[in-house]
């Protein structure tokens, strides 16, 4: 990857930030820390790598992104917005009455969302299936899904897992989203489940440890996920949770709520400084 598309992509990456913050300042509540640490991940998806066409967003050949932590709206909902699924005017009305952009994301409300997702560990078992009906019907499309690394203490997970394994779904990749953090504290405290690495590749995955702020080795492990045949992918990201925002970076308490308005002032800031740095080089 050269240093152009970099930058571009590090561009791209402090917008979705500055939407993340946007959107949860106005809900007064929503979760920027783990929208925070996925903006980059989303960056690559949406803007390098994925099939797919916002003027057309239930194209059958498109490829299909669940996010299982579907609390990490505010993230994803910024990507959409600047890759044109819906004016980025919106993104202030998140969580707000009648608004498209809900807590978590909603299929049937705003295009290009693949799965209304939002209970822990149920989004991964519907990227299974969209990944079985692909090699069911022929279909060249691939899956990914997003999962926190709190979320994989459920069970239902590792069921879809295996399932996954046993029918060497090919066409899907996982990425779980290390950044350490859950709701009530660092995820070796609350319920260990670690080592992720280990545990997927007992159960058939293809397994990829990278730095989830790295650009080229997002693009590379997801290239390599594609490449793999005979057995799914899962991508194991390591990130830091409030990512971009220094005073939120590492702090749980970033989990779930939403900056008040010193906070947003302050967060707003650092983020259009780096955006403008990152512009002027350009």
């Amino acid at each position: 990857m050269d240093d152009v598309k970099k930058r571009q992509l590090s561009i791209t990456a402090t917008k979705i930030r500055l939407a993340v913050i946007e959107g949860t300042y106005h809900a007064k509540s929503g979760h920027p820390g783990g929208s925070l640490s996925i903006a980059e991940l989303l960056a690559v998806l949406y803007f390098s790598h994925m099939r797919i066409d916002p003027s057309n967003p239930k194209w059958e050949r498109r490829d299909r992104l669940v996010l299982s932590k579907g609390h990490t709206a505010p993230g994803l909902y910024g990507a959409l917005a600047l890759r044109g699924y819906f004016p980025l005017e919106e993104i202030s009305t998140l969580r707000q009455i009648n608004s498209r952009l809900q807590g978590h994301p909603d299929m049937k409300a705003l295009p290009g969302i693949d799965m209304t997702t939002g209970s822990l560990g149920q989004g991964v078992s519907a990227a299974v299936g969209m990944a079985l009906a692909g090699k069911i019907d022929n279909a060249d499309y691939r899956v990914y899904a997003i999962l926190g690394d709190g979320e994989i203490e459920e069970g239902q997970v590792w069921e879809a897992a295996m399932f996954a394994s046993h029918k060497k779904l090919d066409n899907l990749c996982l990425i779980i989203d290390n950044n350490n953090l859950q709701i009530d504290g660092t995820v070796d405290e609350v319920c260990s489940p670690y080592p992720i690495c280990e545990k997927y590749k007992a159960f058939g995955f293809n397994v990829i440890k990278i730095d989830g702020h790295d650009f080229e080795q997002i693009e590379n492990a997801l290239k390599d996920a594609a490449a793999c045949k005979g057995r799914p992918t899962a991508i194991i990201q390591k990130t830091v949770k409030g990512k971009g925002v220094l005073f939120m970076e590492n702090e749980v308490g970033w989990h779930g709520k939403g900056p008040n308005q010193e906070e947003y002032d302050l967060a707003m800031k650092e983020l259009r400084e780096q955006l403008a740095k990152l512009e002027e080089a350009v």
